[in-house]
């Protein structure tokens, strides 16, 4: 019994033995495993931390808000400006007046600067010469009248002669010699008096010449207007072929009719198409910037000007005024119609919007601008129309109170991170 006691306790396994052998590689394996989770954290830590300072920085820009074309344009002429265009103020009546003939300057009866009416006597020249020619002239009238009443004298005499001698030829009284030397008296006389009577005209008709040079020495207005510049002085030469040097002078003065005055612009090809006859437009002189001027589209001249690719277009002012002058700068804005039933014109005028021009990358007539959402910025295409010194119009794409970025719009693209400045401009400008 003792023996088979000692044999199973030989063989009875020590569980306390294996168990304290075992435990050393199950710490082993599980201070590994906290090692390996906190190097990914520490990983993951750093690459957050590497992402968040080396990303890419927010581009400060300014802020507009689009404001409502209607509010932003205060017209008094209905509609609203599509596009803009720059020009002159010229004169459609203007004239430089000279005298017909290259004459001396007596007296010169006009100012600049002064108002001077149709057929007024504006200067006077030397008419010595074409005084003695008129002299002359009426002096020969006189000496063709007398000798075309003597020859009426002569034929007068001569008729009653004649008709004796046909009568006495009828008769056989007279010889026939006798009688064909009174019808050559008589026929004579009678070619001397046409004759004379055409000499008489001729004379007047010379009359009437030297008159008219002789009243070509007064130089008159052709019309009403202002004497807008005095070209000649008393003892100068005027020719009205061209300047021989010296003294000579072309013209007495420039006279401009102040009620045809209008102002031309070049419009660009692209925007052509926005302008018609008839059409309302408003006018800014570069003088009176504040001052707006109601006009209307007189006509589109019909060609292009290839250097500039731009087209003329002639506007009338409606309202005159003496502050407007010629040659002034003008900036002319061409307008919508302001009725609801112009159709799609007036629906893209109701839904234009104002941004500043630095809002906008134009093209053309379409543009890109930013649309601002939160801390980025969406890239939008929009139609533009005019550009003004109140800002850029955006005929479509862009709805008011819609915020876009403004600025250096280079360094921006869609999606692309932003920070607004201090200096953003709000609603109310």
């Amino acid at each position: 019994m003792d023996d088979k006691t000692s044999l199973l306790e030989q063989l009875r396994i020590d569980r306390g033995d294996e168990a304290r052998v075992a435990r050393p590689p199950i710490v082993a394996r599980r201070n590994w495993t906290v090692w390996l989770g906190a190097g990914l954290l520490l990983l993951v830590l750093a690459g957050a931390g590497a992402w968040y300072f080396l990303r890419p920085a927010a581009i400060p820009v300014r802020v507009a808000v689009a404001r409502p074309l209607a509010t932003a344009s205060n017209r008094s002429v209905g509609g609203v400006s599509m596009l803009d265009a720059s020009g002159y103020v010229v004169a459609r009546r203007e004239a430089t007046v000279s005298a017909k003939t290259t004459l001396r300057v007596l007296e010169v009866l006009i100012e600049e600067g002064q108002k001077v009416e149709e057929g007024q006597v504006i200067a006077r020249l030397d008419d010595s010469n074409t005084r003695a020619t008129l002299e002359q002239a009426k002096a020969a009238v006189a000496q063709a009248d007398a000798n075309t009443q003597a020859a009426k004298i002569a034929l007068d005499d001569a008729r009653p002669i004649y008709q004796r001698m046909e009568q006495q030829r009828a008769a056989s009284v007279i010889s026939a010699q006798d009688f064909d030397t009174a019808k050559a008296t008589y026929n004579a006389a009678e070619s001397n008096y046409l004759i004379q009577q055409r000499a008489l005209e001729a004379a007047r008709a010379n009359l009437m010449v030297a008159q008219r040079i002789q009243d070509d020495t007064i130089v008159r207005a052709p019309f009403t207007g202002i004497v807008t510049d005095k070209a000649a002085q008393p003892g100068e030469i005027v020719s009205p072929v061209s300047a021989g040097g010296g003294y000579t002078r072309t013209g007495i003065c420039t006279i401009v009719d102040m009620d045809s005055l209008e102002a031309d612009v070049d419009v660009s090809e692209n925007f052509i198409n926005r302008v018609h006859p008839g059409q309302a437009a408003t006018v800014r002189l570069n003088a009176y910037p504040d001052w707006e001027i109601p006009a209307q589209v007189l006509a589109i001249i019909p060609t292009a000007d290839r250097s500039k690719a731009t087209v003329k277009v002639r506007v009338g002012f409606k309202q005159k005024d003496a502050r407007i002058l010629p040659e002034m700068g003008a900036r002319v804005a061409f307008l919508t119609d302001a009725t609801p039933s112009s159709g799609s014109g007036s629906e893209t005028a109701s839904s234009a919007t104002l941004i500043p021009s630095d809002a906008v990358q134009a093209n053309g007539d379409t543009g890109t601008v930013f649309v601002v959402d939160g801390t980025r910025v969406e890239r939008r295409s929009v139609k533009l129309g005019s550009r003004t010194s109140e800002g850029q119009m955006v005929l479509s794409g862009l709805s008011p109170g819609t915020r876009v970025a403004v600025g250096d719009l280079s360094r921006l693209a869609d999606h692309t991170r932003i920070s607004i400045s201090d200096q953003s401009q709000t609603s109310s400008e």
